[in-house]
């Protein structure tokens, strides 16, 4: 009998993407698995049901839950739904363990193994199922746009009958994905960029897409693609040198983030203060706390002049695209445990596999969640 790959509808408030898209669908289809999803699970994306061919609608969550063997999500189950699930299920999606202990406990002691789309490991042969950066790409994006629409300036140099009006200086802190996306952006738009990375690796990657990067003794590459944390002087080597840059910006884009742990407060209030009146911070990192002091996650606030914009759940805002992408996320990582005749063969000697197992067999296979769970202590956003 051919396992079933079943999706829900999401169920966090203001989450507008889904983990299945029609042409994913029929994808698992011809891998000989049975796909079934809940009625309605693609409407805020702008999936109609009737996009969906030849697969099984489910009238209730209830319903879809006791015939699933893989459940696909975005963001990370409840424990209701964890309550609803059959034991030896595997779920798929986001996971936030750091943010839901006893979620993580429920699935381990009902034996339910969770794939978690952050744990993914970045290396090559893993890139087609980095989620993270699939969904960064589209924060990046959206970041600029949402500076260029609270910017009181124009982002291109025009030349008008009124005289000539330069284009705007946009400063982006931290080159990752989200950043590289950003700095693309911000040129399309006509702005001139400059951006900054602890990383001195990013330079290349910085400069080919036609910004100046600002360059500063701190070297701080680290390991899995973030950096390592800086020391005390560090930071206030990178303060100091960031501050005329910031200074000097009417749009100011903040992505320095690392899943799972408390964004690094970058910009002080005093920095943000010296900036011209009317100018801008799009703090991306506002998830984890934000990278700004002044950042309230979720709002917009004006201190002396200076808009500082937390959003949260960026790639939300642009669903169709970012479903797209983490649908493909999802359906790459399970091609490694799903076999040309549709049998499931979850291979936890493979390292991807093996690396983004949070829970499995009624054990907790992610160590630091591990740690933080079973040894009676409270998990923290820095575990």
């Amino acid at each position: 009998m051919p396992i079933c790959v079943a999706v829900p509808k999401e169920v966090t408030a203001g989450e507008r993407r889904v983990a299945l898209v029609p042409d994913i669908a029929a994808r698992f289809k011809k891998m000989g698995v049975t796909v079934m999803m809940e009625k309605g699970m693609g409407d805020n994306a702008y999936f109609p049901d009737e996009l969906y061919k030849d697969i099984e609608i489910a009238e209730t969550a209830a319903e879809l839950y006791q015939k699933a063997d893989i459940i696909l999500k975005v963001q990370p189950p409840t424990e209701a739904e964890i309550e609803q699930m059959k034991s030896g299920t595997i779920v798929v999606g986001f996971m936030s363990a750091h943010k839901n202990p006893d979620a993580v406990a429920k699935m381990r002691d009902k034996k339910i193994t969770s794939l978690a789309m952050e744990l993914v490991p970045r290396i090559s042969r893993a890139q087609s199922m980095d989620a993270l950066s699939s969904q960064a790409a589209v924060a990046g994006y959206k970041a600029v746009l949402m500076g260029a629409d609270l910017a009181s300036v124009f982002f291109p140099m025009l030349t008008t009958a009124a005289g000539t009006i330069r284009p705007a200086k946009v400063l982006v802190i931290g080159a990752g994905v989200a950043g590289l996306q950003a700095i693309a952006t911000a040129r399309r738009l006509g702005a001139m960029v400059e951006a900054y990375d602890v990383r001195a690796a990013t330079k290349e990657q910085v400069e080919s897409l036609g910004a100046k990067f600002v360059e500063m003794d701190v070297k701080a590459e680290g390991t899995g693609g973030y950096a390592r944390e800086l020391t005390a002087e560090e930071k206030q080597q990178q303060q100091e040198k960031l501050a005329e840059h910031i200074a000097k910006s009417h749009v100011v884009i903040t992505t320095a983030a690392i899943p799972g742990r408390p964004s690094p407060k970058i910009i002080s209030t005093a920095m943000a203060e010296a900036m011209a009146t009317g100018s801008v911070i799009i703090d991306i990192a506002a998830e984890g706390g934000g990278n700004c002091e002044l950042t309230k996650p979720g709002e917009t606030v004006e201190h002396n002049g200076i808009k500082i914009h937390g959003p949260l759940n960026i790639p939300s805002e642009m669903p169709v695209h970012a479903s797209e992408m983490y649908a493909k996320n999802l359906f790459n990582l399970l091609g490694l445990a799903i076999d040309k005749e549709g049998n499931l063969n979850l291979d936890m000697e493979d390292e991807v596999i093996a690396g983004s197992t949070l829970t499995h067999d009624g054990a907790i296979k992610h160590e630091p969640t591990r740690q933080a769970i079973e040894g009676n202590a409270v998990v923290r956003e820095d575990s």
